[in-house]
């Protein structure tokens, strides 16, 4: 019996597909599984190199299996669809997986602690919000305009909208419309106390993170964009420069070279958004200080 060596596992749902080959690259398992037979599965077999892409519920089975003796490497999607040899299906895509994870130049993503990926859940959780948020301001500005109500833009001209809603004395507003208008702005407000509510949470992270304050001390760089990275970028290290980091976020020109002649175009818009957004946002509030006040004190955005 050929011992296994490496795994290929293209995790589901429900049914995962495993692919494992020997020290020779002979092919030793090919099998569907369960979900809930997978940990008894690995449990049974030795220490061996198990390549998993980088996707949703992969960090949670990258570290199950490591606490089983496995060495386990996340890969991203993107590298791994070119050692696809036929047409897709989950069995050629555990045999991909376990090829691209043997490669010597293959890049490969750190497995995050279940700390990381609650306080990103925090960070998504609270950026969705603020969504809603916006969409919730939007409708009330549309509907009133409707019966020719408006108001300023900012967030005095919204309460001085729904004062008008509370207002039963102004017939401007058919009691119907008021009622389903008086829903969003109850909506509306419970919001900005759940925003708020993330808000504190991730200042207390922040302060009691030495990363995220050491983070902090940058221009441009605040508590939420300081823990948003602590909780996103797992190694450090993985990143051989500040390029390469940058190339990640998305927040490098697009490439279309040839022939020796250099042609760069606009940002790539690859990578994270969530990221590039805060650094954006971090980046425009020195900017907007700098022409005011000078480059001496560079403040953070609140919001970055």
């Amino acid at each position: 019996m050929h011992t296994v060596t490496t795994i290929g596992l293209d995790i589901a749902e429900s049914v995962f597909q495993v692919h494992g080959i020997d020290a020779q690259g002979k092919v030793v398992i090919r099998r569907q599984l369960r979900r809930r037979y997978v940990l008894a599965f690995f449990e049974k077999l030795p220490p061996c190199l198990v390549g998993i892409e980088a996707c949703a519920s992969s960090h949670h089975w990258s570290r199950e299996l490591q606490a089983l003796g496995h060495t386990v490497r996340l890969m991203p999607a993107a590298y791994v669809k070119p050692y696809v040899k036929r047409q897709k299906n989950d069995a050629t895509d555990a045999e991909a997986i376990c090829e691209a994870v043997t490669r010597a130049n293959m890049r490969f993503v750190k497995t995050k602690t279940a700390e990381q990926q609650s306080y990103l859940m925090l960070h998504r959780t609270r950026h969705l919000f603020i969504r809603q948020q916006t969409a919730v301001i939007n409708a009330i500005r549309a509907h009133l305009a409707e019966f020719g109500i408006v108001a300023p833009v900012g967030r005095n001209g919204v309460e001085e909208l729904l004062d008008v809603v509370a207002d039963p004395s102004d017939k401007r507003v058919p009691e119907v419309a008021r009622a389903c208008l008086a829903a969003h702005g109850a909506q509306l407000r419970l919001l900005k106390l759940r925003i708020l509510e993330f808000d504190r949470m991730i200042n207390a992270w922040h302060r009691s993170s030495e990363t995220s304050r050491r983070l902090g001390e940058i221009p441009g760089i605040g508590p939420a964009l300081a823990t948003a990275l602590v909780a996103s970028v797992a190694d450090p290290k993985a990143f051989r420069s500040a390029r390469d980091f940058s190339a990640w976020i998305g927040l490098v020109p697009k490439q279309r070279s040839s022939g020796g002649r250099e042609k760069l175009g606009n940002i790539s818009n690859q990578g994270d958004r969530y990221l590039r957004g805060l650094f954006t946002a971090g980046a425009l509030a020195v900017i907007r200080y700098a022409k005011i006040h000078g480059t001496k004190h560079r403040p953070c955005s609140p919001h970055c």
